[in-house]
């Protein structure tokens, strides 16, 4: 049966589609992409938030299923992609005063450190979602990036501290549990598709990911290859379409459709002489729509997105030090003409970037498109946490069919009633909300499924 700390499920809960994309570490430390599922949203979520759970549980059960069966497995837990305009960040200092100076540095006491943070006082109805260091400071010397093995007293750190409401988080996790899931971790999903996106040296020269989806436009600045700046802005592509819905006076999906095959964002006077034909209601005359009409309204939302990304790259203060320039992904990224739009305004080189340079085999090609690009960085996010948290891979071990585990012995239910005891004495001493930040599936989650996992062999055998 397929282990939990091998098959990493990332989900992304947009506001046009549910995506669910199940992926697998290879031994060259590429991702396997093993099937994917998708579903719209119907409505059930606005601007990248939760609004009507059963919808969105609907939703995440149909893409379940289609992701299920291309990669015959069963999936219980996912990693999830939070966003919406309540994503804020902020920057704090951390500091460790060592009774051995003439000691080694440790992981250990590192991340001790960054468990501290997580004790920040915040305003009500707000928690941690993510810590992330930044560089290190150790007895007066700054810029380090690595302390493990160094020798020193006192140890500083720069964290960049992810927060978002509790309630949002909630709702969210609600609906993963109706639809029989477990939350492994809510993940930021700016953070997600800068995983997915970008290279490493693009981070070091400093860049701006940008990520057009559906009902928000996610922002993750880097420097010297560090997170420095997150936002969310809660405008997207979803905004174009209705501002041609209304500027028309046409259907949604011909809003879509017109948007898809004849926008554009920069009008050219050679537009003036395209007319596109959108057919009318039933007993109702076709309307005849200019071209240039259409990029007139496009480019007009799209320079309002533009004008607030340009002011959160110019609130992290280190706009003039992006090197990198902008990288564009997300659904909204393949508008024609939007990069030169980008770069029109913000002076900054602009490219759109595709989750291919960390894909190793399976489905490649289907998933190497910009929308892909948060559901692909959940799972590589997922097992990073995994990896961090201690779990072992066994890469490209034989997977077993869902006809096959659902035959199995019910050895995996003990699993689950453990998990739902411990789950259940942790709702009594806090918030069902997940403030503890950035974490992983339990170690004694892995070791039970190791330890179900080998008996199971032995029983087989």
């Amino acid at each position: 049966m397929p282990e939990s700390n091998k098959i990493i499920v990332g989900l992304d809960i947009g506001t046009t589609k549910i995506c669910v994309i199940v992926g697998q570490l290879a031994e060259n430390n590429k991702l396997n992409i093993l099937g994917i599922g998708k579903a719209s949203s119907q409505g059930g979520v606005s601007r990248g938030m939760v609004a009507n759970i059963s919808t969105v549980v609907n939703a995440i059960n149909a893409a379940v299923r289609e992701a299920e069966k291309q990669s015959q497995v069963k999936i219980n837990s996912v990693y999830v992609g939070i966003a919406g305009h309540h994503i804020k960040s902020l920057q704090h200092r951390g500091t460790l005063t060592r009774r051995n100076g003439d000691e080694e540095i440790s992981q250990i006491e590192l991340n001790n450190l960054e468990s501290e943070m997580a004790n920040l006082q915040l305003s009500p109805g707000l928690e941690i979602l993510h810590v992330l260091p930044q560089e290190y400071k150790i007895d007066g010397e700054d810029g380090i990036r690595d302390p493990v093995g160094r020798i020193g007293v006192r140890v500083e750190c720069n964290y960049h501290i992810i927060t978002g409401e509790t309630s949002r988080a909630r709702t969210i996790g609600r609906a993963v549990n109706n639809s029989a899931l477990e939350v492994a971790d809510l993940i930021v999903e700016p953070v997600a598709s800068a995983a997915a996106v970008l290279s490493q040296a693009e981070m070091e020269a400093g860049v701006a990911l940008v990520d057009i989806g559906g009902g928000t436009t996610d922002i993750c600045i880097f420097q010297n290859g560090y997170i420095s700046h997150t936002a969310i802005i809660p405008i997207g592509g979803d905004r174009i379409t209705r501002d041609l819905q209304e500027a028309f006076g046409i259907l949604k999906e011909q809003a879509e459709e017109v948007k898809v095959k004849y926008g554009s964002c920069f009008p050219t006077e050679q537009m003036r002489n395209e007319v596109v034909v959108i057919p009318g209601l039933p007993g109702r005359q076709s309307k005849e729509i200019s071209v240039y009409a259409i990029s007139q309204v496009i480019r007009a939302r799209m320079e309002d997105i533009i004008q607030k990304v340009d002011f959160e790259i110019q609130m992290s203060g280190i706009a003039h030090k992006l090197h990198g320039g902008i990288v564009l992904t997300g659904g909204g990224s393949g508008m024609k003409d939007v990069s030169q739009l980008f770069s029109f305004f913000t002076g900054l080189d602009v490219h759109t970037g595709r989750p291919g340079q960390h894909l190793g085999r399976g489905m490649v090609d289907e998933v190497r498109n910009p929308m892909y690009a948060t559901a692909i960085g959940l799972v590589m996010t997922g097992v990073e946490v995994e990896l961090k948290t201690g779990s072992q891979y066994r890469p490209n071990e034989k997977l077993v069919p869902l006809e096959e585990q659902q035959a199995m012995p019910k050895q995996e239910a003990v699993v689950e009633e453990v998990m739902e005891d411990t789950q259940n004495q942790k709702e009594n001493k806090k918030s069902p909300g997940w403030s503890t930040p950035y974490r992983g599936i339990s170690l004694f989650k892995n070791f039970l499924n190791d330890w179900l996992a080998d008996d199971q062999d032995d029983f087989q055998n």
